[in-house]
């Protein structure tokens, strides 16, 4: 699997303006990229200003993610600010070039932001299946939490790829990059990280450090503090034969969220 990870800046609180740039990026990328990775809400800046930047499924810009991801051949991801009836939600969405819409509700909710006041928590981990890869797709404070990225006992109902998109700040960045190496260690997979560079609205600095990481917790490439587009090919035959040489993954504890 290729995938393509648009590390960029956010205009804070200006959807449009985000679509705009995003959909440019996107128009230059190879037409052999199988998944696009764009931020957590990638059109607003991490913003509890609900109310005002909420939009319904079907709204501008899911209707946005399933054009790009007609127009580029591959599944494009990342979150946005959803509406429905009187929640909010911070919602991956998970658009593929057949036009076809997955979603995942993030979980965890960052209570120094105060987002579990504006939000609604997310219940179902996802599971979602991609040109033959099962695929987990979590969003930023999920990182923290390993029992919620935990790979499932039975082997057949194990993922190949654990995905967090963010706005992760430069103050905790040491953690944004531990975390990830421990959760691919952990989980025996391929783990990404997709993070945001610049300054948002509130202040807040943010450094990048997007990551590709190997089963083994070898990084593969990682984002400095400017924007940029990593594209890393994945082997999931590699992965497989990893996972059978060290199967570590059989000695697991048994339980259950």
């Amino acid at each position: 699997m290729r995938i393509v990870l648009i590390q960029s800046k956010l205009e804070w609180e200006q959807p449009a303006f985000n679509r705009a740039v995003f959909a440019e990026k996107i128009s230059k990328l190879s037409a052999k990229d199988d998944l696009i990775v764009l931020p957590e809400m990638c059109t607003t800046g991490f913003s509890m200003n609900a109310e005002a930047l909420a939009e319904p499924m079907g709204g501008a810009t899911t209707s946005w993610f399933l054009e790009q991801a007609r127009l580029s051949g591959a599944v494009v991801t990342g979150s946005f600010i959803c509406r429905e009836g009187n929640s909010f939600f911070n919602r991956l969405i998970w658009a593929r070039p057949d036009g076809e819409l997955d979603y995942y509700d993030k979980r965890h909710l960052f209570t120094l932001a105060g987002e579990h006041l504006t939000y609604t928590a997310g219940q179902q981990i996802p599971m979602i299946e991609w040109k033959g890869w099962k695929i987990r797709p979590l969003i930023c404070y999920d990182l923290r939490f390993p029992v919620w990225s935990r790979q499932p006992n039975l082997k057949e109902e194990q993922y190949d790829l654990l995905l967090y998109v963010a706005n992760w700040p430069n103050r905790r960045s040491h953690h944004w990059k531990s975390l990830l190496i421990a959760r691919a260690i952990e989980n025996q997979c391929y783990t990404v990280g997709l993070n945001i560079v610049g300054e948002d609205g509130n202040g807040h600095q943010y450094s990048g450090d997007s990551s590709v990481i190997d089963y083994a917790g070898q990084v593969l490439a990682q984002g400095s503090w400017e924007e940029q587009v990593l594209s890393v090919e994945l082997d999931l035959a590699k992965q497989a034969a990893y996972r059978m040489q060290f199967p570590f993954l059989e000695d697991a504890d048994i339980f259950s969220v």
